[in-house]
């Protein structure tokens, strides 16, 4: 398939989808950042990480010039059935509050895109709201998931659905001339959704990756804990493959942004993930489709109990270390500037032949 054929993912059985193959990135591209970064007249991988993301970008988009000047932070909105069971601080009225905020621009994630000069892009993939929200992007499947502990979170017809929604946004964007992407979500109950899954897929007691989200109390957190550990016993989610996990204990939100960074990496985009939810959201995408992980952009540590673990699990480094909780793609949109900041040493900087400096060598 060529990277930029946009599939229609609804008319594909799950056989099919496993045919779509990921190019990897271009490894020439990779070394030839890393030369252009050793030119610099400056201690060699004296940036950090950062020399290696911004190298990986090159292998990403096929360029030694960086060009991430067009940029945008995708929120995907859903509401999840398990809030039923006592496992989140608020109710499902808050995500259609934060939701009407976001697009006037002025929740959280849309002060600080301004800041960093990213477009905000708020996704209804599955509000739970009669009514539709105007200035959202209509993508709703349904409106929330169903109480996973009762019965499977979607079904398989609507988890595909959600997944070509995230990948028909990156599309459209990536038609509009966006360069990168950052990712984040809205929706009360998906730590839950995401802690679930990321017990299953990782293979590990609810216990270990299970959180206390947007603030639970002891009683809350053994309550959810409770919750996730029945479900992965009562559909044995051990045993079960990424499609059947996020269908039946993720959310609308998480097979959004599944689709997010399966359509970064069928148009070469580079995918900033966020925290818990989209690191969440970033194995089930590589292990629908092997190869996605190498379009993917680690962010920051937040305070999430499971997130170290997905995110060594995909080989990716979290930059910021500041113990954020407050999702919307937050954590996501501070690597613009921070990536701005390396891309003016990168693309500009003083080299060791301009200052008739003898280059420091690799040994």
């Amino acid at each position: 398939m060529a990277c930029l054929e946009r599939p229609v993912w609804t008319d594909y059985s799950e056989d099919e989808l496993k045919k779509i193959k990921i190019e990897p990135i271009d490894v020439s591209f990779v070394k030839k950042v890393k030369t252009n970064w050793d030119l610099v007249a400056k201690p060699l991988d004296g940036m950090g990480d950062f020399e290696k993301i911004v190298s990986k970008i090159g292998g990403m988009t096929r360029s030694e010039i960086i060009d991430i000047s067009k940029r945008a932070v995708v929120i995907m909105c859903a509401d999840n059935g398990i809030i039923e069971e006592g496992v989140s601080q608020s109710g499902k009225e808050v995500t259609t509050m934060v939701a009407e905020i976001m697009v006037k621009k002025q929740s959280s994630v849309c002060r600080m895109a301004k800041v960093a000069g990213a477009d905000s892009i708020p996704v209804d993939i599955g509000i739970d709201n009669d009514s539709i929200i105007e200035g959202m992007v209509k993508k709703r499947v349904r409106s929330g998931t169903r109480n996973f502990l009762k019965e499977p979170a979607m079904t398989g017809e609507e988890t595909i659905k959600a997944i070509a929604a995230g990948i028909d946004v990156v599309y459209d964007l990536v038609k509009d001339g966006y360069k990168i992407i950052a990712m984040g979500e809205l929706g009360i109950g998906n730590t839950t959704t995401s802690s679930a899954v990321a017990a299953a897929l990782l293979k590990c007691d609810a216990e270990l990756v299970t959180g206390r989200g947007a603030g639970l109390d002891d009683k809350g957190l053994a309550r959810k804990k409770a919750v996730i550990a029945t479900a992965l016993e009562k559909y044995k989610l051990y045993d079960a493959d990424p499609l059947t996990i996020l269908s039946t204990v993720g959310g609308l939100d998480i097979a959004g942004l599944v689709g997010l960074c399966i359509g970064g990496a069928l148009t070469h985009t580079p995918i900033v993930l966020d925290g818990v939810i989209s690191l969440a959201a970033g194995i089930l995408a590589e292990r629908i489709m092997p190869g996605v992980k190498g379009y993917l952009i680690g962010s920051h540590n937040g305070k999430e109990p499971a997130i170290k673990l997905l995110a060594d699990e995909l080989g990716l480094d979290m930059v910021i270390n500041a113990r954020l909780a407050l999702g919307e793609g937050t954590g996501a949109v501070m690597m613009f500037p921070l990536l701005d900041m390396a891309l003016a040493i990168y693309s500009n900087s003083t080299t060791f032949d301009d200052i008739s400096l003898e280059q420091y060598k690799r040994y």
